[in-house]
């Protein structure tokens, strides 16, 4: 039900009613728990994006998310990290940081150099060109978070990154206690 200002009772403008698509809130009735559903909500959102910027790196750049996402980590490490820090960083296993390393090193876009604390290990950094070829990529990868979310007004964003902040600080996790900003 929406407010006279298009809000719905949730107090968020509301999309059009045009979405087809089955996702995870489909299984979900009003008897559900209403963390389960504020989850699976979040979760819903949160596939929906990542796919469509899945697709588009694809199609665009011929690059995938993960091989993205730890160039992103690179970037801001210009002394490299080591893999072990790539796997934490990325909560992949560091198998895949192997596979996606030596991909993104086969093309020139990484290196891996003796870590400067411990020779025996190794740091993976960014080449000049895997420098150049990212910046290009996050320049456009912003453009497109920008334009799927620019439905969403100014105000409703900024409720909303205070709302997850206040949840990020309130998560209980394992142990029982919340989980550190």
């Amino acid at each position: 039900m929406k407010d006279v200002d298009g809000r719905g009772s949730d107090g968020l403008r509301e999309a059009p009613e045009d979405l087809d698509s089955l996702d995870l809130e489909s299984r979900l009735t009003q008897e559900h728990h209403q963390s389960l559903r504020l989850w699976l909500r979040m979760l819903s959102c949160t596939l929906r994006i990542e796919n469509e910027i899945r697709s588009r790196l694809r199609t665009s750049f011929g690059i995938t998310l993960p091989r993205f996402d730890l160039m992103a980590q690179l970037e801001r490490h210009p002394d490299g990290l080591r893999m072990g820090e790539l796997s934490r960083r990325m909560m992949v296993t560091g198998g895949n940081i192997t596979g996606i390393t030596d991909q993104l090193e086969r093309e020139q876009l990484v290196v891996r150099v003796p870590d400067a604390k411990d020779r025996r290990a190794f740091a993976v950094k960014l080449t000049p060109a895997g420098r150049l070829a990212f910046a290009e990529m996050a320049a456009v990868h912003e453009r497109w978070i920008d334009e799927i979310l620019s439905e969403i007004p100014a105000e409703d964003k900024d409720s909303m990154i205070g709302l997850l902040s206040t949840m990020k600080r309130r998560i209980r996790i394992g142990d029982g206690r919340p989980a550190s900003s």
